[in-house]
Parts: C-alpha cells; structure tokens; sequence
C-alpha cells in the first residue's frame, strides 16, 4: 500500500523529535500524536509502527546509510523498506530525486555488519555483558522482537483455569506462561481496558518475569511486607493476592504519579490489605519506623532498564557507563536501607531489569560482604515448585525464558 504524504510526513517529523533521545521515546510519541490531532488511527499506526521499528534496528539502519549522512529522512526511508516491507515504488512520491537514487542503493547494503550493527546493543554493554558472540546475538536478536502480552491472574479474585475458559468463550487464544501459576499469555495484542476480566480486576497486565520476581517473596498470611519501590504497584498487587489479603503490605515510592497509577488498580483487585506511602528517599523517617519489623521485602531497584529493551527500545541510547555508575550508588543506598526492615528469619528480595552484573551480582556481592547477617538462599529453594535452576541468582533472559531480562537474589537475615 502507498504511503501518504501525511504518514511519511509524520515518521520524519516524529523521528526528529525523537532521536537526541533526550526524553522516553513513548513520552515524545504522545506529546507528537496530542499535537497532530487531525491524524487517522491509520496514520498513527503506521508512524508508531514506524519509529518503533527504527528505534529497535537504529545500528543496523545506521550501517545501512553509511557513508551516507544518517537523518530522519534518511531513516524513515531505510525503515521503510528494509524492516517495514514496503516498496520503492509505494513511497517514491515522497522522496526527491536524490533520495530516490539513495532509496535504490540501498538493495545492496549490510553485506558486512559488526557485533553491534546484529545485535544492536550498544559496544559498551556488549563489553560488559562478556559473552561468546554468538549469545550476545541471541539476546539482541531477542531484544529486537516486540514483547507479547502476557497477563497476571488476581488469585484473590479468580483461577488461571476460569480466566482461560472465559478468554476462550470471548474468542481470545492464550496459552499459560511455563513458569509463573498465574501467568497467562496472549497470541496477539488486545485492547483489554474495557473487557469484563480486565474491569472486575481478575487479571493485570504483567510480564511473567515480573511476577517471578514477586513470587520470590514467598509472602505469607499475616505477614508484613515492603515493597520497597513499588512504582505502580504490579508486584505490591501480586504479594497482596498472595497473602489472601490478610496482613499489610507497605507499597513505597518516591514518585507521587507512580503510586497515583496504583489507586485505580488497587480498587478493582478488591484488596485491602495494601497501603500506599509516598518517601523523600530511601532514609525517609516514614520507613524508619518500620526497621526490625517486617517478614520479607522486596526491593525492585531503579536500574538502566537494559533488559526491558523491547518495550523501550530507546533507553539503550539513553544510558551509558556513567549513568549505571550513578544508579549504583542508588540501588546500593535504597539495598542497605531496606535491609534494616527485615526481622530475624526475614527475607530480602533484590531485583532489577538489567543485564549488567555492576547493577546485579556486583551490588548483591558488595552488601553480603558488609553485613555477615544475611546470606543467600538459593533460587531453587525460593521457588521450589518452579525449574529455574539451582544457582544463587536468578537471571532471566527473553531468547532463554521469553520474558523481559531480570536479575533477581533472595537473602535470608540470619540475627
């Protein structure tokens, strides 16, 4: 189908917003489509479709362009037809004389492409990761592919069994994720905001690796439990089920917008046993008061987001070796707060959504070295009905696991 002067129009416009990647690529799209009102559902389909395209395979179209300059327009002609399967003759009408000549060129390009160009990872995370080569490929491949939809099952409400009858009955294909009980994953991308499940909180949208990770807690009835940053609440929701919404859980954050998003999901869970607490920091005198008090915490720490690359293609343009420095002094800071919460015989969840060991085990390792207290419980007895292996660590990839990248350790306070 040819493309229309306002759809090629609009990839360019929107790409140039978008590439100094100075802002979320999400964030920048809304703001474009609230400012191009007069555009179709069609159109913004296809320029969504568009960027994100781009944004997933920029070094490979980068590499493509060369030694051509590479720019939005550029871009958008490269991302066309090389990964959005049009044809010169469905966008000549668009292009200049000049562009129509590069357009041609670009048949015969990327015959000889480096490690970063496949695997489009940035070289200073493929030199931190440290694979073999080929595995750097898998992941990046991977991380190319848009993530499914999958689904979390409200286990104080309803039973994965029921929810896939009514899924079949509506004509929705699903099938249960491999490894979370509560998993359910879509064939295709749905709208679900006005279906009855979705309004009646019996399911929440939520990667299978993040409820993993919240199913490391092991939360019990009556227990008391810190989701330490909770962010809109998927996990803070998953332990409240888990608890039966019996005992309390203590959702905190830093953002005000972040747990704002959780009031309206908390109310269609039908839990109770949840409360929100807006901190300063991870020293807040709010969470102070808790210390020596809670059965198990989890902590989901602010992280370079490298594993969560194929919702947010972008944050791999965004992040470098001197942000993941700053975020360690954070996730090292808001680690040794946490732990003071913890009672004897408590349990200390650390997580993130990145890839890279100075954001995961190097973290983990540099705190076990300064409090002697606490030690790790392997994954294989913290998920004991789930084969995720024996190790210490748990890591989750989406080549391997079909999730988004987690890296997550359980630690057990011993005095």
């Amino acid at each position: 189908m040819a493309l229309t002067s306002h759809q090629f129009r609009g990839i360019v416009d929107a790409l140039t917003l978008v590439l100094p990647f100075t802002y979320p690529a999400d964030g920048v799209m809304s703001h474009f489509f609230r400012e191009h009102r007069k555009l179709g559902s069609g159109d913004r389909q296809v320029i969504s479709e568009t960027i994100y395209a781009t944004l997933r395979r920029y070094n490979f179209l980068s590499a493509l362009i060369a030694p051509d300059e590479v720019t939005p327009r550029h871009l958008a002609i490269a991302a066309l037809l090389r990964l959005r399967g049009h044809n010169l003759r469905e966008i000549t009408d668009q292009l200049s004389e000049d562009e129509k000549k590069f357009a041609t060129s670009l048949k015969g390009r990327g015959s000889q492409l480096d490690l970063t160009a496949r695997s489009e990872l940035p070289t200073w995370v493929i030199e931190k990761l440290n694979w073999p080569e080929d595995e750097i490929v898998l992941l990046g491949q991977s991380l190319q592919q848009a993530a499914p939809l999958d689904l979390r099952v409200n286990s104080f409400k309803a039973k994965r069994k029921n929810v896939m009858e009514q899924l079949s009955a509506a004509g929705i294909s699903a099938t249960e994720t491999p490894y979370s009980p509560f998993g359910i994953r879509l064939k295709e991308k749905l709208q679900l905001q006005k279906h009855p499940l979705f309004l009646e909180g019996m399911v929440e949208v939520q990667d299978e690796g993040s409820q993993l990770l919240g199913l490391l807690v092991g939360a019990k009835r009556g227990e008391m439990v810190v989701d330490f940053c909770a962010g809109a609440g998927g996990k803070t929701l998953l332990l409240g089920a888990a608890m039966a919404n019996t005992g309390r859980v203590y959702a905190f954050d830093v953002s005000a917008k972040r747990l704002d998003n959780l009031s309206p999901r908390l109310k269609r869970s039908g839990l109770s046993n949840i409360g929100t607490t807006l901190i300063t920091s991870e020293t807040d005198a709010r969470v102070k008061r808790l210390n020596g008090k809670i059965d198990r915490v989890l902590v989901d720490a602010p992280c370079s987001g490298m594993g969560t690359l194929r919702r947010n293609p972008d944050l791999k343009f965004r992040q470098s070796p001197q942000s993941v420095k700053e975020l360690n002094v954070k996730q090292s800071a808001i680690l040794e707060s946490a732990s003071y919460l913890l009672k004897p015989g408590g349990r200390l969840v650390y997580s993130t959504c990145s890839l890279l060991v100075d954001e995961n085990e190097a973290i983990v390792e540099a705190f076990l070295a300064k409090h002697p207290e606490y030690q790790l419980m392997p994954i294989a007895e913290a998920l004991p009905k789930i084969d995720l292996g024996d190790g210490n660590y748990l890591h989750l990839y989406p080549h391997r696991h079909a999730t988004d990248g987690f890296f997550a350790a359980v630690m057990v306070r011993s005095s």
